[in-house]
């Protein structure tokens, strides 16, 4: 099974890119929203990858940009009805933390908005996704009758780093992309003086 890839960017197209790994080329399937962060094709790209295998469409990967949207999309992929395109779909429109807020408030009508998804299967996610961990953020119902509220994670190194270029006036998607990619290049655990340092390097590729 392949967790990760690692290589050169080779072709991104609408639902997929192409990664070129010491010359095989991995056709990875990916939302939008993290086909828009990645690198310019030609430079080096890491994705975690979910495998997965159907007798209509045989092997398939699907990437993303950090650990916790794959684990969000296996939990997606785990609710009756949900298929990887509905989950990615998802994702796009909610990244993990925004999607446990939504779960919070029942809010249905925010999951509604992702393509694919009808008012019935975004109740049937909204119901299957209470207490369940999305990544780093899990949410657990209170009791009958009591104002459901979710604990917020503490600040990711990715937020401060991301409000930190902001604070220097870069545009967000550009400050997002630099700060990506200086995590794929330092990894997760960074502190983060270092990853501003090399989310600067990158903006001023």
């Amino acid at each position: 099974m392949i967790g990760r890839l690692r290589g050169v960017l080779a072709e991104v197209e609408e639902a997929h890119c192409l990664i070129d790994c010491a010359g095989v080329g991995y056709v990875v399937a990916c939302g939008a929203r993290t086909l828009q962060r990645l690198p310019a094709p030609g430079d080096e790209a890491t994705l975690h990858i979910e495998s997965s295998w159907s007798a209509e469409n045989g092997p398939r990967l699907y990437g993303f940009l950090t650990r916790d949207e794959r684990r969000a999309f296996t939990t997606l992929t785990g609710i009756q009805g949900v298929g990887p395109k509905a989950a990615l779909s998802v994702l796009d429109v909610l990244p993990p933390g925004e999607l446990a807020g939504a779960v919070a408030r029942d809010d249905k009508a925010a999951i509604g908005r992702a393509n694919g998804v009808g008012p019935k299967l975004a109740l049937r996610i909204v119901t299957e996704l209470k207490g369940k961990p999305l990544g780093d953020v899990s949410f657990t119902p209170s009791a009958p009758g009591v104002h459901a509220e979710i604990v917020p994670p503490a600040p990711s190194v990715t937020g401060e780093a991301v409000s930190a270029l902001l604070g220097l006036g870069v545009a967000e998607v550009n400050a997002r992309r630099a700060v990506d990619q200086a995590l794929i290049r330092l990894g997760e655990e960074a502190d983060l003086s270092a990853v501003i340092r090399a989310a600067l390097q990158e903006l001023g590729r």
